[in-house]
């Protein structure tokens, strides 16, 4: 399985994110590198698809499939895009304040912590869908780490597409994520016409 193993801070930088975006609470102290040269309408629109390939963790295979996906469903594409990203099972974890990092998240569901209705899933790129019930695991509710996870977590702010239960470890997906409850600045539609 390929995995991105660049330096997380520096490839913020590179990006012009936020480092909070991807759930770690550092700073860089470089300043962005100032470009002298005017980006191209190409590299505009390469730089966002690659913000959010980074962002969501994915390589380029799978982000295309994603975007097929969201070219065949009726509505604005770049809105689906997004949609479809958000709805994947190791980004509800993130959002529900299951884990710390959308990286961490992945891991946390591909070591079989987490349930969906009942059934366990280890597939962090799992759709989820509205009415769904995400928890934890009963044997892993009492790991060391799960707990410390809870405990730093416990002022986030849960997204209002989702509903949590602290005590129980238990979410729900209440709907489908709209474009207002994306956290971060994207411009999808240069997305779009990459592709």
């Amino acid at each position: 399985m390929a995995r991105n193993i660049q330096p997380v801070l520096k490839r913020c930088r590179t990006l012009g994110i936020e480092p909070g975006v991807m759930g770690i609470d550092k700073s860089s102290n470089k300043n962005p590198k100032q470009s002298r040269k005017k980006q191209s309408e190409y590299g505009l629109q390469l730089n966002e698809k690659q913000k959010v390939k980074f962002i969501y963790g994915l390589l380029e295979k799978q982000f295309k499939h994603y975007y097929e996906l969201a070219a065949k469903k009726s509505g604005v594409t770049g809105e689906m895009l997004l949609q479809l990203l958000e709805s994947r099972l190791d980004n509800v974890v993130y959002r529900l304040g299951l884990a710390n990092t959308r990286r961490e998240a992945r891991q946390i569901v591909n070591h079989g912590h987490i349930t969906v209705n009942g059934s366990k899933v280890d597939i962090p790129s799992y759709l989820v869908k509205p009415g769904d019930v995400i928890a934890v695991r009963e044997k892993s509710k009492n790991s060391v780490r799960i707990k410390e996870i809870v405990e730093t977590n416990a002022n986030r702010v849960v997204p209002k597409w989702l509903s949590m239960d602290k005590n129980t470890l238990t979410g729900k997906v209440i709907t489908l994520a709209a474009r207002d409850d994306i956290d971060y600045e994207v411009e999808e539609h240069l997305i779009v016409e990459l592709y």
